[in-house]
């Protein structure tokens, strides 16, 4: 299928700006010019946001925004608490932070009506895996562990993120799985958001070669985000390439959205049949028309407005306490 026709006009005028790639630049000002970028998303009031450090795993300090949501959200509290989206921004684990994805969290926790926690997890070359994966798992249990305070059901938290994001939540779902597995006090999420997730290493899918330029990602960026974050002796470890994992049964269920014309869309539609094999509870919605980053692009594409209000029904249903959304 060819780009939709919104999506098209977007991608040339992205392309007609004749931006340096991220590898040409170096990672440094590859992460000031994705900071500088004008917002694609639209402006979503929320009640509150709150900017808070957190302990890290490994004595480091994890900055988190939560977002509290405000009159005209979907879901009402229930007994006083509400459901909670624990969330980690794209960004190859190398550019990006809650200020990227601001608008995204904003929309998400107005239209599930849900308290948002936004992780600022470490970032490569200077904190390669584990670094971002451990600090998502330990942000997600100190969501749970301080439910009372944030005013959330503890037993009502999701994990999500897009790209990068995506990754680490498929790896947040699986840490959490094989900590309850080992007598770990460590809670299970309720559902993990996989928004055009990176499942594994491999950059020679179809349609990494199909889609290898001209869609803002590349198979050239995506290599060298490889290279930053994840040295080759680890690329086969499932917290760093999920669909590596032998048997992901017992894992969260899954809502996995992906892009036709995305270097990634394979391994995503891969990993959400190996979810779905294992009788993962597995949904996997395709965009055919759309690319790499869409979902937050609510200002320019009416598809994103879709993918956003689809992700937050799943999320209202399955945060339900009554399992009714």
């Amino acid at each position: 299928m060819t780009l939709e026709a919104e999506a098209s006009a977007v991608i040339d005028q992205l392309n007609a700006l004749g931006r340096p790639s991220f590898e040409d630049v170096g990672y440094e000002r590859a992460r000031r010019g994705f900071e500088e970028m004008p917002p694609a998303g639209e402006l979503v009031d929320v009640a509150s946001t709150e900017d808070r450090t957190i302990a890290g795993p490994d004595g480091n300090d994890i900055a988190v925004r939560i977002y509290r949501p405000g009159d005209g959200a979907a879901t009402a509290a229930v007994d006083g608490t509400l459901g909670c989206l624990v969330y980690f921004h794209g960004g190859g684990w190398v550019v990006g932070s809650i200020e990227t994805h601001d608008r995204t969290c904003r929309a998400l926790t107005m239209l599930a009506g849900v308290v948002t926690v936004s992780v600022d997890y470490r970032l490569a070359p200077e904190h390669p895996f584990p670094a971002a994966a451990d600090d998502c798992c330990a942000a997600t249990q100190w969501a749970m562990d301080n439910a009372a305070e944030l005013g959330i059901d503890p037993a009502r938290v999701a994990i999500g993120g897009d790209s990068a994001g995506g990754n680490l939540a498929a790896a947040v779902a699986l840490m959490c799985r094989d900590g309850a597995a080992n007598g770990d006090a460590c809670g299970q999420p309720g559902l993990q958001v996989l928004i055009y997730p990176v499942t594994d290493f491999d950059r020679d899918t179809h349609s990494m070669i199909a889609n290898a330029e001209g869609y803002l990602l590349t198979r050239a960026t995506m290599a060298w985000f490889d290279d930053h974050y994840c040295p080759p002796s680890e690329r086969n470890n499932p917290y760093a390439a999920p669909l590596a994992v032998d048997d992901p049964a017992g894992a969260a269920p899954a809502l996995v959205i992906v892009a036709g014309h995305d270097p990634l869309r394979d391994e995503g539609v891969e990993y959400a049949q190996k979810l779905a094999d294992a009788k993962v509870p597995t949904t996997l919605i395709e965009y055919p028309g759309q690319f790499h980053g869409f979902f937050g692009m609510t200002r320019f594409l009416a598809q994103a407005h879709e993918a956003q209000e689809l992700t937050a029904s799943v999320l209202r249903r399955t945060l339900a306490p009554s399992g009714n959304g």
